[in-house]
């Protein structure tokens, strides 16, 4: 796993200056082995939205230096694109813009809740059921967990260790 560290805070710091003179935010960097394959994604925005072309011109930059440095020693596909709508809330600033908006947490274990609740796709649980999958608007946030406020105002504590995903709810 220390390899994986480094190589992905080597990347960031490789990338950042890049991203801010084009006033880009880097969203997240993964080098993950998928199906035999090493991938090295690099994930951006801007207001407004990444389009194809900032893709396109973040990754011909990426792929030049990349292979001017040379340190990462497996061979692997490099990949850029938007974070898209199921974007995770990683960073202080992805969980300031969601404040007050509504959020799907998953946990890894699940809970013990008392009273009526709603789970992520919007159906009814009885009472005091366990559940890994809540809905709530996103209430506060600090360095160590954040706050949900369900449907029926009760609110929530989380600690991040405990909460496997957090993204905006976006329904379809």
């Amino acid at each position: 796993m220390k390899k994986v560290e480094e190589i992905v805070t080597s990347c960031t710091q490789l990338v950042e200056p890049f991203l801010q003179e084009l006033a880009f935010e880097l969203v997240d960097v993964e080098y993950v082995k998928e199906a035999g394959s090493w991938y090295l994604r690099f994930f951006i925005d801007k207001p407004g939205g990444i389009t194809i072309d900032d893709c396109e011109r973040v990754s011909r930059y990426l792929s030049d230096q990349l292979d001017e440095k040379d340190w990462i020693e497996d061979s692997y596909m490099l990949e850029v694109s938007s974070p898209g709508l199921g974007r995770p809330l990683k960073k202080s600033k992805d969980f300031e813009r969601n404040l007050g908006c509504l959020v799907e947490v998953r946990l890894y274990q699940p809970m013990e809740m008392g009273g009526p609740l709603t789970d992520c796709a919007g159906q009814s649980k009885k009472k005091n059921t366990k559940t890994k999958e809540l809905t709530g608007k996103l209430c506060a946030y600090d360095e160590q967990g954040f706050t949900i406020s369900l449907e029926n105002n009760q609110e929530i504590q989380f600690a991040y260790t405990d909460v496997a995903l957090v993204r905006q709810f976006v329904e379809f």
